[in-house]
């Protein structure tokens, strides 16, 4: 076994609730990135009207499943593995665990596109759209889904980093992204100075560059003598044991992201019964959740980090410590979005001036609101549990969720008409989520002997 590094020995012996502020502060700049391609996104196809809004809700929650997928889902894998092989004191192994992660990108990126641009039309349609809505998001989404390997690449290398201990650079290399993707964007979708008029797909174009500029930004660290972690090029291969190693924990979580994330595709299909506006609506209001993860994701990252490192040093109790510091810390970030929630009407009207729209989507949020603080500890009980290796569990509750939600919508829908008891459905599912993986967490730490 090697001598910890610095960062390592820090990872493990300073207080929790500082080391996980500090190493959180960073990523804050990255989740504001987040929330401006989330927010900023949303205004600039809303330029392009109704039809376009309604186009882009259906695409974007496929979007964002990938986005999960690949950040805290095989990502977390990535984290995960390299933080407990640090904490083991086994550095050549991280080495060639991040040159795993990038051909796990490679073939990864190659899978999806294929899928996605074969299946989506066909998705689109199945989901409500016709017409110019349809065409909207034929044209969208082939665009974004043809870049998904500026997707996989960039989460994939950030998660390098962040198992490492390093939460600034991929902080960095995400803002610096957004900053392409804000100017891009009015640009490409009107046509300012030297740029043609693309409208929609220039939306897609600037939301890709975010992820293409990350990436080489990440790469550029990675190969560098300033990663405690270096990426080379021998390493960019699959070996049987590194990549067991990320998917054994990234497989299933991704698969549960996908879950998580796939519940608002079906959400949306089922809110096209009561009509476009109604699928607009619940697309810009389900914004404010979207937000939610990437501020959580902030503190969830050095929750995994942490608690990989602690576990690859068989210190149970710090697992422990920081597992529950980091499910009251993200409690406290949902109470904020309580707050917004119930003024959804303000938050609804930076998208839409048609009424029926905002107030739809108000109603939304306001039979949310009570549920935000669950979401956050839940999701930082997930990220706890991803940094063990214990996945299984989560998985099952992600299903779970699924089957609520979408079944709990359908039911309330088919019963009422209702869009009320459509939303007050929807709501119960994700607090059940919620409660139960702090239950499942819990559980597993007795097991382990962590209590």
């Amino acid at each position: 076994m090697s001598v910890l590094s610095t960062r390592t020995q820090r990872l493990l012996e300073a207080p929790v609730l500082p080391l996980l502020l500090s190493l959180a502060a960073p990523n804050i700049g990255e989740a504001a990135a987040r929330i401006t391609f989330l927010t900023a996104d949303a205004l600039f196809v809303s330029w392009l009207g109704s039809d376009a809004l309604a186009g882009v809700a259906v695409v974007f929650p496929l979007f964002l499943i990938l986005q999960t997928a690949t950040a805290s889902g095989v990502g977390s894998g990535v984290s995960s593995a390299i933080g407990r092989a640090l904490g083991a004191g086994e550095h050549a192994r991280a080495t060639s665990l991040a040159g795993v992660a990038v051909a796990i990108a490679l073939l990864g990126a190659a899978l999806t596109t294929a899928l996605l641009l074969v299946a989506g039309p066909a998705l689109y349609a199945a989901m409500g759209l016709a017409g110019r809505p349809l065409e909207m998001a034929i044209l969208y989404g082939g665009v974004m889904f043809g870049g998904a390997g500026f997707v996989w690449l960039m989460n994939l290398l950030a998660n390098v980093s962040r198992g490492a201990g390093n939460m600034m650079v991929p902080a960095f290399a995400i803002a610096i992204g957004e900053a392409f993707h804000l100017a891009l964007s009015p640009a490409l979708i009107l046509g300012w100075g030297p740029f043609p008029a693309l409208g929609i797909m220039g939306a897609a174009l600037a939301a890709l560059a975010a992820y293409a500029v990350g990436a080489t930004v990440l790469t550029l660290h990675l190969v560098s003598r300033q990663a405690l972690v270096r990426l080379r090029l021998r390493t960019v291969r699959f070996r049987r044991d590194e990549a067991r190693a990320i998917l054994s924990v990234g497989a299933l979580s991704a698969a549960s992201a996908t879950l998580f994330q796939i519940t608002t595709f079906f959400v949306a299909g089922l809110l096209s019964a009561l009509g476009s506006s109604a699928v607009a609506a619940y697309g810009a209001a389900n914004r404010l959740e979207m937000l939610q993860y990437p501020i959580t994701f902030a503190f969830g990252s050095p929750v995994i980090t942490m608690v990989a490192t602690a576990a690859g040093a068989r210190d149970l109790d710090r697992v422990r410590r920081v597992a529950w510091t980091g499910a009251a810390v993200a409690a406290a970030i949902g109470l904020l979005f309580t707050a917004v929630a119930l003024f959804g009407g303000r938050w609804m009207g930076l998208f839409t001036a048609d009424p029926a729209i905002r107030d739809m989507g108000a109603l939304y949020l306001l039979c949310q609101a009570a549920v935000f603080p669950f979401t956050g500890a839940g999701l930082a009980g997930y990220f706890a549990c991803l940094g063990i290796g214990f996945v299984s569990g989560p998985f099952v509750l992600a299903t779970v969720r699924l089957i609520l939600i979408v079944g709990g919508c359908w039911l309330a829908l088919s019963l009422t008409g209702n869009a009320v008891a459509a939303f007050v459905a929807v709501a119960l599912g994700i607090a059940f989520f919620g409660v139960g993986l702090l239950i499942l967490m819990r559980a597993k730490f007795r097991q382990i002997g962590a209590l």
